[in-house]
């Protein structure tokens, strides 16, 4: 019998070949006073590359066929090699190919890495697990920057546009990715714990070096040509630069015993790795360890922030593309009220995450030239740590379910990203580790909250806003550590609820403040208050290049 070969009826056409920066009006309007216009030229490129289905393939085929680890040649030698699929290797070149790695570090434009942010945001929502080498190298070049004669020759490897994946010593390669080893089994977010030794073996051309004896819990990304490594030194807990390859082009002594078999984030490996004497140079001063690595802890937080973003903004699209395609009850489900609502609500959810990621990324630009700016990246970055991640796994877990049964199969690509979003919440430290750092930032440092309140302070003509803002400041004059998850989350809200504030669309903004801000919110998704722009919202989030958007 020949099979039928006719269109499934009532299914929505596959989200392909569609650009993804392009086609988000929320994006798009964010970044119309921070970004130049050439930026927006290049984001339009790289939307079109994350939306083909070329890309799609490659980000499903990378996690069908996830990393696999090769600990010894077939002669018996030790090699501690992982083979990635080559999809992987073109998800890698695009993302270095369009500066996501570190190309702020080597550009005087006055808002790089608020446009790097921006590009990382767009390519995120294709694929998550290989953005982890790429955060990590971004996150390392001001780290190793406190070893100047390190600096020297790794960071024109790291800030190269060009990827190469071969594991040579680092002046025979094109360009470089560095990874980050700090947890170990016993220890986890407490690395003072850390139990790994390191002892002097004579000074070179790079500084001080070291031999490593220990291990690490989780190091991701293995193949990457250095890692940034906290081991125990005579001073105490330090820094180092151990390279994967040596000068003479012998490997170094980094064992791979085992890759993690992970929820999520399949295309990445995550090892358990050994240092049997594994040369290291020291980086910043002896016993300064954490507050040297801290510097690139801080910018992968940063980039947690933003994948948690994407996914949102990814499970968003896919939510409101299925609901436009598709029929219930006589009309398209995007039409009928109550899934206006829900997306609607996912919508605003997921733009206050984006405008918050971007609002602490322009902070990273400012810094420099602006003392608020540091204490404002500072304090933005762990309350977005918390709260937008926190946020993401429900936010994605509400847009899978807009697509019913459809969503909870393989194919639909929801369950990778609905895999994918409790990660960012749990990589670079948990919950409670930066709630207690907004916690602390606020109730420690009289000058962050101030730069807070300074930030908030042109919202303050919304009566809700300020109500919100004096109850936030009472909980900080009477509030304990056993508050922080409390006091996070509601300076997460009243700062996202002033962004969107002072973007000027009251739809987003007034439906965001009367739902998030009244103290009754239970944080579902679909229980926004009736309001006639709830349709508009909806449709407006729709992943459609050429929809007008009209409010009913």
């Amino acid at each position: 019998m020949v099979p039928d070969q006719r269109a499934a009826p009532n299914q929505p056409p596959p989200l392909s070949d569609y650009n993804v920066f392009r086609s988000d009006a929320a994006l798009v309007n964010a970044l119309a006073g921070l970004a130049p216009s050439d930026a927006f030229e290049t984001l339009d490129i790289l939307g079109a590359m994350a939306g083909s289905a070329q890309a799609q393939d490659w980000a499903v085929q990378a996690n069908a066929h996830p990393p696999l680890l090769r600990t010894h040649d077939r002669y018996g030698n030790r090699i501690d090699e992982v083979t990635y699929h080559p999809y992987y290797h073109e998800l890698m070149a695009a993302a270095v190919q369009f500066g996501l790695h570190a190309a702020p570090w080597s550009s005087n434009a006055p808002a790089a890495h608020t446009v790097r942010a921006a590009k990382f945001y767009v390519w995120g929502q294709l694929e998550a697990g290989h953005g982890c080498p790429i955060s990590m190298t971004y996150a390392a070049v001001p780290a190793i920057g406190a070893a100047p004669a390190l600096a020297c020759v790794w960071e024109p490897k790291l800030t190269a546009w060009c990827y190469d994946g071969e594991l040579q010593f680092v002046t025979e390669k094109t360009s470089a990715l560095c990874g980050m080893a700090m947890t170990e089994k016993q220890g986890g977010s407490d690395v003072r714990a850390n139990t790994t030794r390191a002892t002097p073996c004579g000074a070179g051309d790079w500084g001080q070096a070291y031999l490593l004896r220990g291990h690490k819990w989780f190091c991701s990304a293995p193949m990457s040509d250095a890692f940034l490594v906290l081991a125990q030194a005579d001073q105490g807990l330090t820094c180092f630069l151990l390279p994967r390859v040596l000068a003479d082009g012998s490997r170094n002594r980094m064992f791979i015993a085992r890759l993690k078999d992970k929820l999520g984030n399949r295309s990445n490996a995550s090892a358990e790795i050994e240092f049997d004497d594994a040369w290291a140079v020291r980086v910043g001063q002896p016993g300064c360890g954490l507050q040297t690595i801290l510097e690139m802890v801080n910018f992968t937080r940063l980039d947690c922030i933003n994948g948690s973003a994407a996914l949102m903004r990814a499970g968003l699209a896919q939510a409101a593309h299925h609901a436009t395609y598709r029929h219930a009850f006589g009309k398209a489900l995007i039409e009928q009220p109550l899934m206006q609502n829900v997306i609607a609500d996912l919508a605003i959810e997921s733009e206050a995450a984006m405008r918050f990621l971007l609002r602490v990324a322009a902070s990273v630009d400012r810094c420099a030239r602006d003392p608020r700016e540091l204490l404002i990246k500072r304090l933005g970055t762990a309350v977005g740590k918390y709260y937008v991640c926190k946020r993401a796994p429900a936010v994605v877990a509400e847009a899978l379910e807009c697509l019913g049964g459809n969503g909870y199969v393989e194919e639909s690509g929801m369950p990778r990203l609905f895999c994918e979003s409790p990660l960012n919440s749990i990589w670079e430290g948990s919950g409670n580790v930066n709630a207690l750092d907004v916690f602390r930032l606020l109730t420690k440092q009289p000058d962050v909250l101030d730069a807070f309140r300074a930030e908030i302070e042109p919202s303050l003509n919304d009566p809700r806003i300020r109500a919100a803002a004096e109850d936030l400041f009472r909980r900080l004059r009477t509030g304990s550590e056993d508050q922080a998850r409390v006091i996070a989350e509601r300076t997460a809200l009243l700062w996202q609820a002033s962004l969107l504030y002072a973007a000027g669309d009251g739809t987003a903004a007034d439906l965001f403040i009367a739902s998030r801000l009244n103290g009754a919110w239970s944080g579902a998704l679909g229980t926004l208050p009736a309001a006639n722009a709830l349709g508009y919202l909806a449709r407006r989030a729709a992943p459609v290049e050429n929809v007008e958007y009209t409010v009913q």
